[in-house]
This record gives C-alpha cells, sequence and structure tokens, in this order.
C-alpha cells in the first residue's frame, strides 16, 4: 500500500514538472518572439556592383532593439537592387548599401553620385606591385619634362578611391594582383586633371593609409632638387684671434686691440693738432 502511494506521488511530480517545462518553454518563446524581428542578410559574401537575387539572401531574426536602419522585412523590396558596397555572409542588407532604384548591375552602380569613373594603365611598379586593390586610397604623381624639356615629378591627386582593378570590383581579397589596368573614382575636375596628366608623362600610384586624411601640398621636384649640395656653414671667427688697427683722431693716435667681441684701446701720444 505504502509503495504504491509513493509511485503516485512520484508520478503526480513528474507531470506537474513537464507541466511547468512546457508552460515556461511557452512563454519563453513569445518573449523571443515579441522581442525579435526578421530581417534579410547575405547568404555569402556579394561583391560591389551585383544585381541581388532571392537565392543571395536568407531571413534571420534579429534582436528588435538593435535592428539596423535600413534594414529589410520584405524581399520584393531587394528584387533587382544593386550592391554599391561589397557584403559578407550574414551582414544585414541596408539601404546605405544599395544603389538607387532603377541602377543597371555593374562599375556604374558603384560610382557615388557626382563621381566618375577613369581607368589609367599601370604595370608592377606603377600599380604598387599589386597592392593597390578595390577599396583603397592611392595618390597620384606624374613624372615628365616641363617647357624646357627638364624632367620634374609631381603630386597632382590625392586620396583618390580604386573602384576595380582589371576587371574585378571585388574587395574581399587582400592579396596583391599585378594587372595591367586601374580604375579610379575621380570628381570631373580631378578627371581632367589625370586626363592631361597621363598625356604629358608617367602616372605613378602610392598608396595610402585609408584612415590618413592628411593634404600634403608640394611643389614637386626636379634633377636640381636631388643634386643639390648642402650649404656650408659660415667659418665664425676665433673668440681669440686678435684684430689690430691704428685709429688717427683729431687729437691723438692710439690702437684698438679686439679679442672676439672685447675691444681694447692704447693711446699713443697726443696728435699735433691739438
Amino acid at each position: 500500500m505504502k509503495n504504491t502511494r509513493a509511485l503516485l506521488m512520484i508520478l503526480v511530480s513528474l507531470l506537474l514538472g513537464l507541466a511547468a517545462v512546457t508552460v515556461a518553454g511557452k512563454w519563453i518563446n513569445e518573449q523571443t518572439r515579441v522581442d525579435a524581428s526578421t530581417v534579410f542578410v547575405a547568404a555569402r559574401d556579394i561583391d560591389a556592383g551585383t544585381r541581388l537575387t532571392p537565392d543571395m539572401l536568407k531571413k534571420t531574426d534579429w534582436p528588435r532593439g538593435s535592428i539596423p536602419v535600413g534594414t529589410f522585412q520584405d524581399i520584393e523590396s531587394l528584387q533587382n537592387r544593386v550592391l554599391k558596397s561589397h557584403l559578407v555572409l550574414g551582414e544585414p542588407v541596408l539601404e546605405s548599401k544599395l544603389a538607387p532604384i532603377g541602377t543597371s548591375g555593374g562599375l556604374s552602380g558603384v560610382i557615388a553620385e557626382g563621381k566618375r569613373a577613369i581607368t589609367v594603365r599601370v604595370n608592377d611598379v606603377i600599380g604598387v606591385a599589386g597592392f593597390a586593390l578595390p577599396g583603397n586610397l592611392v595618390d597620384i604623381l606624374v613624372s615628365a619634362k616641363d617647357e624646357n624639356q627638364k624632367p620634374f615629378s609631381k603630386l597632382v591627386l590625392e586620396q583618390i578611391p580604386v573602384l576595380a582593378i582589371a576587371q574585378d570590383v571585388g574587395r574581399d581579397d587582400t592579396k596583391p594582383k599585378v594587372v595591367t589596368a586601374v580604375t579610379l573614382e575621380v570628381s570631373p575636375e580631378q578627371a581632367e586633371t589625370l586626363d592631361l596628366a597621363r598625356s604629358i608623362g608617367t602616372l605613378s600610384l602610392a598608396l595610402r593609409n585609408q584612415v590618413d586624411g592628411q593634404h600634403t601640398d608640394t611643389h614637386g621636384r626636379r634633377i636640381s632638387d636631388l643634386l643639390k649640395q648642402p650649404v656650408p656653414a659660415p667659418t665664425v671667427a676665433s673668440a681669440e684671434q686678435k684684430i689690430i688697427y691704428r685709429s688717427r683722431e683729431p687729437h691723438y693716435e692710439s690702437i684698438a686691440v679686439i679679442r672676439g667681441t672685447n675691444k681694447t684701446e692704447t693711446k699713443l701720444t697726443e696728435g699735433r693738432g691739438k
């Protein structure tokens, strides 16, 4: 009898425990659904200039309190939109990373408003040994001859973004790539400067730090600047050097002795005119 009662109590306890776990699980799931929202993220790495398709995206739950501004909950809103910056796996798709509606895919969708894309021919030296990759910033120098046929080198443009190397706009690869052409993003005025510079001489790219926004105003360099000899320091007379001279005044004759900055004068005789 006692064993039967004990087994009954154990069974009731198990049932009550199972009911409590079920209720708690449902409450937690409801709280999670309340505090989370669905957003679309990249299902794989996607290069800039790519036109989005449903297979490139996936839905995921995102904490409602930390959803970035500009996310999408409807995949129809992302149909045929073009990326203007690279996306990595799991990164949410934001309006700020998309080109305007109606933009065609490819490089044109990456160019910022008011900017232009211009391509320059490079080799392994001009292209910084292949380290100038899409997304990097470069300075541009021109080496040419002036109106007197004298060589010079001048920094003509600074902080120019690299849009593409050859036909590649991908920004996820950090390995150097030696290519024959680099496409740069410039303003219309900078495009004119660059076009003139490459018509008169040879261009070189100088890779710069991504966060270095300092502007440098240079005067260029010529052969005379490279071969300039250091100016010798002026010779200073020794403090012990003696300088003696004879002074004739209207009333007497004297000898002055100068040692460094000290001057002593000795009267010899009174002048005859006195």
